[in-house]
């Protein structure tokens, strides 16, 4: 179906984001930002390395990956430009035994990432149960993470303005209770419902991103070229997002700079390849480059 545009949603152009210029790149590699990204599991260790490195390329100083111990050793040979750290598992899963060790973790960094590559919903709330009320920064939560807000709407309440959701479709429909055809009749209308909810800023994904903030901020990115909805792209979107929150940007400046910058990458190489067949692992190293076009 296709999805009711508001008049009432700013579109974003790099005019605006130049506007709204993000926090320098420029010192050493703890003055840029520390990251920790929360995920994986022994069959989807990919997300985690996805969006690792796009927040690397997005300019993160430090970044650390806590995932299950199954494929730790593998992430660290594939990602040695970071710190990775093995935690049990059950039933290929981070087991909530870990959430004591990922508390420990995030004390010492800027900002956290939850949930790329995760695979239970189940086991996904059960773990942030015993995590998200011990955090206090800055927190993105993706994909299946979402699955503690659907359960505690009010759980990041205490984050205030230092909480972003990145959720897709299907996951906006069940944290918002709307189901999918609803969501995707009014995509705007359903994140806005999210944002009501929780209280945080929200980044609802599908062919075309919405930005909504609790302040009333609400920004459109147009859909990417056609063929742009790659396995894995979602990943690399919430590590460019969650890279420029552990630089210092605030929340909605983050999600709106990283949906524009997640777009323009896509349409880079949609242009290198044709229609169809880029890879969502070819992504990241073009995020510099969709950076620099926008401004320093």
């Amino acid at each position: 179906m296709a999805e009711r545009r508001d008049p009432g949603a700013g579109v974003l152009t790099a005019d605006v984001l130049r506007g709204w210029p993000l926090p320098s790149g420029d010192g050493d590699k703890d003055t840029k930002g520390r990251l920790l990204v929360v995920g994986g599991s022994e069959s989807t260790p990919g997300a985690v390395l996805l969006a690792a490195e796009a927040a690397l390329r997005a300019g993160a100083g430090k970044v650390q990956v806590a995932t299950t111990a199954a494929t730790a050793a593998h992430l660290a040979t594939a990602l040695p430009e970071c710190l990775v750290v093995g935690l049990p598992s059950v039933s290929g899963d981070i087991s909530r035994a870990a959430a004591s060790r990922v508390v420990d973790l995030a004390l010492g960094v800027d900002a956290v990432l939850l949930g790329p590559g995760f695979i239970d919903p189940d086991s996904a709330c059960t773990l942030l149960e015993d995590v998200v009320p011990h955090l206090d920064l800055s927190v993105v939560v993706d994909a299946l993470g979402t699955a503690y807000l659907t359960a505690h709407q009010d759980g990041m309440r205490h984050l205030a303005s230092r909480g972003l959701l990145t959720p897709n479709a299907s996951e906006l429909a069940e944290l918002t209770g709307l189901g999918e055809d609803t969501v995707a009749r009014d995509l705007l209308a359903a994140t806005r419902t999210a944002v009501r909810a929780t209280g945080l800023t929200v980044l609802s994904g599908s062919d075309t991103s919405y930005v909504v903030e609790p302040t009333g901020g609400v920004w459109r990115c147009p859909a990417g070229p056609p063929g742009a909805a790659v396995a894995g792209s979602g990943d690399v979107k919430a590590g460019i997002v969650a890279g420029l929150v552990a630089r210092g940007a605030q929340p909605a400046q983050a999600a709106v700079w990283g949906a524009f910058v997640h777009t323009r990458v896509a349409e880079m190489l949609v242009a290198s390849v044709g229609h169809v067949g880029f890879l969502a692992r070819e992504m990241p190293q073009l995020v510099p480059r969709a950076l620099a076009e926008v401004g320093p």
